[in-house]
């Protein structure tokens, strides 16, 4: 059943109990425990919404900042990962396999914000050996949902 949950919770964790049990065939009070010990396990970390920022706020940016990093002995990259995930601009850290370590999603007031923070922060950490920025310019899907309209689309229909 956790499983099940979980993916119901990931879809929208606005459903109540009452129809996580009725679509789980479950008892009511076995859904909320399941979710308190998991909870308390640190499965479930969080809830959120998931917003189309580009219909409240068009002034924020996003980046995603490829790090290659030489990792310290004994502690890999934990320990930058860990530095890196304290700054207030970093929303998320990943890390990758292929051609470099981590991954870095920062959001800023500005396309400058953004470089800025890469050049003094991120660049200059004692272990980080290149960053390569990626301006995101537009969502299409965040957490599995669409945040797109086909419809508006303001680039318009070209053909040759």
């Amino acid at each position: 059943m956790k499983l099940k949950l979980l993916k119901l919770l990931y879809k929208n964790s606005r459903l109540s109990l009452e129809e996580m049990a009725t679509m789980l065939g479950a008892e009511t009070k076995a859904v909320a425990a399941a979710i308190d010990e998991m909870e308390k396990e640190g499965v479930i970390r969080g809830y959120k919404a998931v917003i189309d920022w580009e219909r409240v706020d068009n002034t924020n940016v996003s980046a995603l900042i490829e790090l290659k990093v030489t990792p310290k002995a004994a502690l890999g990259f934990e320990e930058v990962a860990e530095t890196v995930s304290k700054y207030p601009e970093v929303e998320s850290v990943y890390l990758m396999s292929g051609g470099y370590d981590l991954t870095v999603i920062v959001k800023g007031k500005s396309f400058h914000d953004v470089a800025k923070f890469v050049a003094k922060e991120l660049a200059t950490m004692e272990n980080v050996t290149s960053t390569a920025t990626h301006f995101v310019l537009r969502r299409y899907k965040e957490s599995d949902i669409q945040l797109c309209d086909r419809n508006s689309d303001d680039r318009g229909l070209y053909s040759l």
